[in-house]
């Protein structure tokens, strides 16, 4: 089973033994249990994403209902769409309403925003990536919702890929310094025995801060720097310095990103800009569920 399935089904079982707990009082104690049809409608326009763990917390809740997804991940919604069709016991198809909703609408929400900021920078040889700013526990679903949103993911966590950061400098002494032991890191058994990597698997980042810094890293060998915090000014002194040293090196900027300076930065000629926003800030995208009434036989 593939790790985002075994995230899935960890974090729905959370989520229902916090909402259902012991059981739904309020349909235990005013429904008879009666087969119904449902439908969960958009009430807003955005990018779908969620669309798994939404269907498995019907499944878990009771396998007898039957979900239909009309539409798929990544798919554009208008208000007024009907996202899935469903059919059940109403005391089920209730207890798993929220929970399924909230699902849906936090992830939608994800991909949506970032949406947005992949239009602003269409035309542009930038990409947009998240960042590990995640909620605890739901970070694969984000990042895929991220990807929904036709952006990109940034590593997915310690793991993955040398980040070395201004802390990392500090400690180290200099960007030369802090280079050199990461590419000795990455020939080390260490790498292969704990991680079972090799050397060509991981990249190694550099955050610089001036133009002395960038030369510094270049020079080291790093493949890719991050510019943070740059004023418009500052990212294109340090793109045009970056392109003279070494073509090949790739660019990222992030820090005070927004939807009406992104296409700015993007225009500096990075390569990516990384935005915490997308999965810490994004507000979610509306969903309801509709019990659609029974016409009786006469």
């Amino acid at each position: 089973m593939e790790k985002l399935e075994k995230s899935v089904i960890s974090l729905v079982k959370a989520a229902l033994k916090e909402d259902i707990g012991s059981g739904d009082l309020t349909s235990l104690a005013c429904l008879e249990p009666n087969p119904v049809k449902a439908i969960i409608v958009a009430k807003s326009e955005g990018v779908l994403s969620g669309l798994k763990p939404a269907l498995l917390v019907f499944k878990m809740v009771d396998s007898a209902i039957v979900v239909r997804p009309l539409l798929k991940d990544s798919d554009r919604f208008s208000a007024g769409d009907t996202i899935i069709e469903i059919e059940g016991f109403n005391q089920t198809v209730l207890a798993a309403e929220r929970t399924a909703l909230n699902f849906l609408a936090y992830l939608s929400g994800v991909a949506t925003l970032t949406a947005k900021f992949v239009d602003k920078v269409k035309g542009t040889r930038c990409r947009i990536l998240d960042t590990r700013k995640t909620t605890p526990g739901w970070r694969l679903l984000e990042k895929k919702a991220v990807v929904h949103g036709g952006g990109g993911n940034h590593r997915f966590g310690l793991y993955d890929m040398i980040l070395i950061k201004d802390n990392h400098l500090a400690a180290a002494g200099s960007v030369q310094e802090a280079v050199k032991k990461a590419h000795a890191y990455l020939h080390s058994d260490d790498l292969s025995s704990q991680f079972g990597l090799n050397a060509g698997d991981v990249e190694i980042e550099v955050e610089v801060t001036n133009d002395r810094q960038l030369t510094e890293a270049i020079e080291a060998g790093a493949g890719r720097l991050l510019l943070d915090n740059q004023s418009l000014e500052s990212l294109r002194q340090l793109v045009t310095s970056a392109r003279r040293l070494n073509p090949e090196v790739k660019l990222e900027a992030s820090g005070n990103v927004s939807l009406d300076n992104v296409a700015a930065i993007a225009a500096t000629g990075v390569d990516f800009i990384s935005i915490g926003a997308l999965t810490h800030s994004a507000p979610a995208s509306d969903f309801s569920l509709r019990v659609i009434p029974q016409v009786a036989a006469e």
